[in-house]
């Protein structure tokens, strides 16, 4: 996850991919933006999401297309038990942060239902060193005679987010399932300021603002051996920047003002075939129509009024996709897909993607396997149509993939692990990148072919070492070559041959929890090697790297049980050894930080 910081800008990248070759849904509709390509995960709580799973490489094809890295899918699910439950949670953290979240769940055996709220705000006002500027103090006479780094805070960095989930399942008698989910959200976010801006928070303001809603409905029938499904959806987003500057005037002139305005519809048809316990099919169909109008109201004329420049644009993407899983031998799986993508009048090449599974051993402790797959991800809305900049000739990015692992399982009374290791290589040509023109602006071309490989290992442990103990250990590290082996851009172009921007070579993470009866102690650690902020991996200023930085997390959660509720009271502390690091070039990033959690769950019943 590349991040600005909480409430900032962040993106996935899977295997040294961009974050617009990951694939994002929600209850099965698309939420990558149609205009840049990817999702930011700011704007999707943890709180809101039931369900969430990564598909790396190749087996992003069964999700959608254009999943070059990877796709991730999230979605809502019922809870088990009926009657009424209600869960709110206080969270007061430093910086004044406040985050409140409140669900209410009602239902019997045929109809549940879910409402959430979310609401957080803060000042985001953190301070921190300013590696990036130098103040001096001066003699009498006007010699230097010392030098430091300011402490600083951080700039524009406010933020209300506000958020409704409303979801309700339904079981027929026929045992149809229905589903219909409605999210809206809205958020004012001042985007911070670079820590080499000199200028006061009173003199510049960057603020975003967006109101989305999305809804899906969706219907499950399982008849015999076939499950049958249709699902619809629709999503609006009202998107506005605005970018105010002080030139010397009583208020600060508005420089920039840019509206966006997306809706999308979509429509999906899948069926599951079982022929055997030997034999399964699976069909889908599914259509995204998009309606996009983008806007740049801040573009002075020659008679001092404001131009309004922007594209207005509608595309229509349609997908299909077929695939069959055979078991020969109850050790031993294979399976083969294919996927056509259609975007406007444009046809993507087919997209097949084969996999295979085998067990080594009797007992199942041992599996290999392996996956190849070819992708298509075809351009944005702003690749094709931004003004000035967009390029409308751009062809469509593809890829090879292929990946090889083997899963180690062990289960015993009072431990279980589950171990994993692969190996990935995958080729992408015509990787879009926007670069600087002659006529001052920066558009898009198919110039990079890129190589990315690497390993992948991961671990999940848990231990009962004694019956009110509990050890439960998450891990993962990684290691990504993202090669750039693309045709010079001009003569003096030194990216080839180089590690993409952001891109780590190694990272890791570890989560670790240990449980007694009523106490429960997390602990958080992650790794990322240095990473290169030029293409042609310039170390030879402070700007053109980022280092390596460790980040630990830890909280203390203490649960209690009354008659009439059960009580969490969670303490929380990031950045524990205050790391001085930033996550992308010169966005400071919060030290040492503390957050307290107080969670009710009323009992409505015994």
């Amino acid at each position: 996850i590349k991040t600005y910081g909480r409430a900032t800008l962040s993106t996935a990248s899977f295997r040294g991919t961009a974050p617009s070759h990951t694939q994002v849904t929600w209850n099965g509709m698309k939420i990558n933006s149609p205009m840049l390509g990817m999702v930011d995960f700011s704007l999707l709580p943890s709180y809101l999401i039931d369900h969430a799973q990564l598909y790396h490489g190749a087996s992003s094809v069964g999700v959608t297309g254009g999943g070059l890295g990877g796709a991730i899918t999230l979605g809502s699910a019922p809870l088990q038990e009926d009657g009424m439950q209600l869960r709110f949670i206080q969270g007061t953290s430093s910086y004044r942060t406040f985050d409140e979240f409140l669900r209410l769940t009602y239902g019997n055996n045929r109809l549940k239902g879910s409402t959430r709220v979310y609401y957080a705000t803060s000042k985001n006002d953190f301070k921190y060193n300013n590696y990036k500027k130098k103040e001096y103090t001066y003699d009498g006479e006007g010699n230097i005679v010392d030098g430091y780094y300011p402490r600083e805070r951080n700039k524009n960095g406010s933020f209300k987010d506000f958020h409704l989930l409303q979801d309700l399942f339904y079981t027929a008698g026929d045992g149809s399932r229905f589903a219909w989910s409605g999210w809206y959200m809205n958020s004012r976010r001042g985007i911070p300021m670079l820590n080499v801006d000199y200028k006061e928070e009173s003199q510049s303001k960057n603020q975003q603002d967006e109101e989305t809603f999305r809804t899906t409905l969706s219907w499950d029938k399982l008849i015999r051996n076939m499950k049958l499904s249709a699902h619809a959806g629709y999503s609006y987003t009202s998107l506005q920047y605005v970018y105010l500057s002080d030139i010397g005037k009583e208020e600060p002139a508005e420089m920039i003002r840019s509206e966006s305005d997306v809706h999308t519809g979509y429509a999906r048809l899948h069926a599951d075939y079982y022929v055997s316990d030997k034999w399964m099919f699976t069909g889908t169909l599914s259509g995204h129509q998009h309606f996009v109008k983008s806007m740049d109201r801040a573009i002075m004329t020659t008679d001092g009024n404001k131009a309004v420049i922007g594209y207005d644009k509608a595309r229509l993407e349609l997908s299909g996709f077929l695939s069959a899983k055979y078991r020969p031998h109850p050790r031993l799986g294979v399976a083969a897909s294919l996927r056509e993508e259609v975007y406007g009048t444009h046809f993507t090449p087919l997209i097949p993607a084969f996999f295979a599974e085998y067990t080594l051993t009797p007992k199942g402790q041992w599996v290999a396997k392996g996956s190849f797959a070819r992708n298509y991800r075809y351009p944005s809305l702003n690749d094709l149509y931004f003004m000035p900049g967009g390029n409308d000739s751009l062809r469509t990015e593809k890829g090879y993939t292929y990946d090889l692992g083997v899963e180690y399982t062990l289960k015993k009374k009072n431990l279980e692990f589950k171990g994993e290791l692969t190996g990935y290589d995958s080729y992408i040509k015509d990787w879009i990148v926007w670069l600087p023109t002659f006529k001052g602006f920066w558009s898009p071309k198919n110039v990079r072919k890129v190589h990315s490989y690497g390993l992948e290992i991961k671990g999940n442990l848990k231990y009962q070492p004694a019956k009110e103990w509990l050890l439960s250990v998450n891990g993962n590290y990684s290691i990504t070559h993202s090669i750039n082996h693309g045709d010079p851009v001009n003569w003096s172009d030194e990216s080839i041959g180089k590690q993409l921007v952001y891109i780590p070579k190694y990272n890791a993470a570890l989560t670790a929890m240990i449980e007694w009866k009523d106490w429960v102690f997390t602990y958080k650690w992650n790794y990322y090697s240095r990473r290169y902020t030029t293409s042609s991996n310039e170390t030879a200023t402070r700007l053109g790297l980022l280092s390596a930085y460790y980040m630990n997390d830890v909280s203390l959660e203490k649960r209690i049980h009354t008659r009439w509720a059960g009580v969490s009271l969670k303490f929380t502390v990031n950045n524990l050894f205050n790391e001085e690091y930033e996550s992308v070039l010169s966005h400071p990033m919060a030290g040492i930080n503390y957050g307290f959690f107080l969670e009710i769950t009323p009992l409505f019943r015994k």
